[in-house]
Formats: structure tokens, sequence, C-alpha cells
């Protein structure tokens, strides 16, 4: 498949230049000038390595490399004016695969874009990535450690925080009728916040964002009682679910 890059610089003429250099190379290219940018996109969009400026508007580069090295997921090549070995040993101890010094040559950035590729194909695989992080249920994908959600007409639905807590939760239980003070215990929502009102908002919105894109609704009400989901979830899944949640991966 096509490797698909997100290039992060505010330099807008270096960006379209960049990318179209990749592009004659067989790759996909996404482009942010910011952090803003770089989120939405990464919000909708599977990206397999991020070429990533250190001087930025707002949040830095050496920011967003830290917060995103932390996640561990996405490769991250950093491009910095600022070419000395100091600088250099600073972007590699926070999580960056690799760094090349501006202005640098677009043969020597898909060169060293190639090798990361290749190393992290070729890394061993965790625990997490050999026995999946994948739930699927009625056509979606939740993706429990990006905390993605893939819809069955294939689009990337943007969850809140909040909202990916009560679907792992519905998951967890699919099929059984949950109060909201229990959601609110295993961590749908901020406990100190007006209860009713607000497991009633957040399952609301997720049920919008679900419908959009199934034909059924999956999120029913029980007076008196709570809500639940109907929906099919393997034994896998349940075991994933769990061991997840029960190591702090899952809210």
């Amino acid at each position: 498949m096509q490797a698909r890059i997100l290039l992060v610089d505010d330099d807008s003429e270096l960006r379209v230049s960049i990318a179209g250099y990749l592009a004659t190379h067989g790759y996909a290219v996404e482009e942010a000038r910011d952090a803003v940018q770089l989120e939405h996109i990464l919000a909708n969009t599977v990206i397999d390595l991020i070429v990533l400026d250190v001087m930025l508007p707002g949040e830095d580069g050496l920011s967003i490399c830290r917060r995103l090295s932390s996640e561990g997921a996405i490769p991250i090549i950093m491009l910095s004016a600022m070419g000395d070995e100091t600088d250099r040993v600073v972007g590699l101890e926070i999580g960056a695969d690799d760094y090349l010094p501006k202005p640098c040559s677009p043969r020597e950035l898909v060169a060293r874009i190639k090798a990361v590729l290749r190393r992290r194909s070729l890394a061993p695989k965790s625990r997490s990535e050999v026995t999946g992080t994948v739930v699927a249920f009625e056509g979606f994908e939740l993706d429990l450690v990006r905390r993605r959600l893939r819809a069955p007409d294939g689009a990337i639905i943007v969850l809140s925080a909040n909202e990916f807590a009560i679907l792992s939760i519905f998951l967890r239980h699919a099929g059984q009728v949950l109060s909201r003070e229990e959601l609110a215990r295993m961590g749908a929502t901020d406990p100190s916040a007006d209860l009713d009102r607000a497991i009633d908002m957040l399952i609301s919105r997720l049920r919008r964002k679900l419908r959009a894109h199934t034909t059924t609704d999956l999120i029913f009400t029980s007076r008196r009682r709570g809500y639940w989901l109907i929906a099919e979830v393997d034994d896998a899944s349940h075991r994933l679910l769990a061991s997840l949640s029960s190591s702090g991966s899952v809210s």
C-alpha cells in the first residue's frame, strides 16, 4: 500500500516543494502548518510517518514530538534550521526516529523516510500489536491504542475522550443495561459533573455519530434503568477490552 506522509511546516513554499517531490516518489502526502492542523489530520486520516519542523507557530515541533512519541504509534523525522549536534541529540532523545538539518536535500529525505519505515516494519512487535488492538462491532472498528473509530463506510469518526471512554465501556458490557451511576463510576465522565445531564448529552452525541454511518440504532434507552449497546462483540475482543482496561490503556 502507498505510505501516507504528514508534512508539518509553516513555510508553505517549502511544503509544496517537498510534498511534490514525495508524491513523485510514490507517497501520499498530507500537509499541516501547525499543531492544530496536525491534530485534525491525525483524527481523520491514518498516517504512516510524520516529517515535522521544529520551529512552528503555537506548539513547537519538539513539544509535538515529545507528546506523539509517548503514544509510540507514528514514526517522526524532525527537520530544523538549528542543525548543531545538541539540537539533533535533543530531538532524538525525546523520541524522533531521525533528524535532518534544513535546508535538506529532498533526495536524502526520501532515503531517510524509506529507512525509518523499513526499520519500523522489521521491529519486533509489541504484545498489543501481535494480539491486535481493534474491536470490531456491527461493521465499525475501534482501535483501542490509537483511539480511533472507523465506520463501515471507511470514514474515521472523531471521538472526544469521554465519547471514546463510554463506547469502550459499552463494548465491554455489550447487551447489559448500565445506569448513569455505573457509567460514571467506570470512567465515562467526570463524577463531579451534573451526572444525569452529562451522561445524557454524551450518549446523545455518540448516538448521532454512530447513526450517521449506519441504518440502525446501536444504543438504546431503558426508562429508569439506563442505557445499553446492542452489538455482537466476539470473545477475543472481550478479552482485549478487559486486558487493556486492567492495564489502564482504556478508561
